[in-house]
């Protein structure tokens, strides 16, 4: 392609300039693109819309340093890492508010009905973990999977006699 005067020549432009574009736009939307309305340059016989411009040069240029550049960057590297994400200081008092009030609402919970919930808990887990020992070791003494069943059934049914039904979802699970 040919800059404008027709002395220099260069690549075809991967990216336009926003008056190359508007004048691309302009020339999509008014249908000057067929051959026989064309006009030529008048010191060179290159259709007009061949011509490079040399903000669409320039643009072109910058897009391919920044693409090198893109290409060469080191994403591990430590001055990349502190630069993008600086280590700010720690707020000791905002820190030492929030440990206080999570002491606070920690004791809070304890109080009334709120202290039997950690232990409800931590029953549940235990019963869970029952059941799941009685199916390691039935897997364990490579018992035959009818037995297997039987012996998980009846360790089932005993759970439903002896636990809660709100318990049963957080125990057994089926």
């Amino acid at each position: 392609m040919t800059f404008p005067g027709g002395e220099l020549e260069g690549k075809r432009p991967n990216v336009l300039c926003p008056a190359c574009r508007e004048k691309l736009r302009a020339a999509a939307a008014g249908g000057t693109s067929h051959p026989a309305r064309r006009t030529t340059h008048p010191r060179t016989s290159a259709p007009p819309h061949q011509l490079l411009c040399f903000e669409c040069y320039r643009a072109t240029v910058q897009r391919e340093r920044a693409l090198k550049v893109a290409g060469e960057l080191d994403t591990a590297s430590e001055e990349r890492f502190q630069f993008q994400l600086p280590l700010e200081p720690v707020n000791r008092s905002r820190l030492t508010r929030l440990r206080e009030e999570r002491a606070t609402e920690r004791v809070d919970a304890q109080a009334g009905a709120g202290r039997y919930v950690d232990r409800r808990r931590h029953a549940q887990i235990e019963a869970r973990h029952a059941l799941q020992r009685i199916v390691a070791t039935l897997h364990a003494r490579n018992a035959p999977t009818s037995e297997q069943e039987r012996i998980v059934d009846d360790a089932t049914h005993a759970a439903e006699l002896q636990l809660p039904e709100a318990w049963l979802p957080f125990v057994a699970s089926r």
